[in-house]
């Protein structure tokens, strides 16, 4: 851990859910939207994405948009279904790891997500692990469509620190994005980024040998 940490700042796709970008770009092409890979990845985005994910525009006027670029009616559900295609499980670990991180610091979830993917994440922490929403292991929750800013900006890192009167050099986030990590870098926040095959149980939070 690095030192003088009290605040924890966690990403939630790729860092707590476990992820597959993959899985929802097939099932975007097999719905005949065969640009889908050009529109949407982990490091960028269409604006349609952008204004989905702060809450721009409804899920209904996304669910029309993806439609537009298809060029042929497809089912509301069959859109819902490969948008969320993605969305995998919560390692039971990861979540050992915020109860017991929780005792010594305030922790914070900041996610760039959209309010399908919200219902969708809680069904599955709910289905696994028993537990409502995901809102549970944190002392803040901040998502972006609900707050109206998205990562890399540096906005959304200041105002979470404004809100909670966090210093920046107290702050730690963690991100699987390295876009996302240096937006909070600008602010002088310390910054872990997961690179492709780290884990937060793996590589950070290591138990301690005996």
């Amino acid at each position: 851990m690095i030192k003088g940490v009290r605040h924890i700042i966690f990403d939630l796709g790729g860092v707590l859910l476990n992820i597959d970008y993959k899985l929802t770009e097939e099932a975007f092409v097999r719905l005949g939207i065969k640009n889908f890979p050009e529109m949407y990845s982990q490091l960028r985005q269409s604006t349609l994405f952008d204004d989905f994910e702060t809450g721009a525009i409804s899920s209904e006027a996304f669910a029309a948009a993806l439609q537009e670029a298809a060029g042929m009616a497809i089912a509301g559900q069959d859109i819902i279904n490969a948008w969320n295609a993605m969305l995998l499980d919560f390692p039971l670990r990861r979540l050992q790891i915020l109860q017991q991180l929780r005792t010594y610091h305030d922790l914070l979830l900041l996610s760039n997500t959209n309010e399908i993917h919200e219902t969708a994440f809680n069904k599955i922490i709910e289905r696994e692990r028993g537990v409502a929403n995901i809102g549970a292991f944190f002392d803040r929750v901040y998502l972006s469509h609900r707050i109206g800013m998205r990562k890399p900006n540096v906005e959304v890192f200041q105002h979470i620190l404004d809100e909670n009167g966090l210093k920046a050099e107290h702050t730690l986030f963690i991100d699987d994005s390295p876009q996302h990590v240096e937006g909070a870098k600008k602010l002088g926040i310390q910054t872990i980024w997961l690179e492709p095959g780290m884990t937060i149980e793996k590589d950070i939070f290591k138990p301690i040998a005996g």
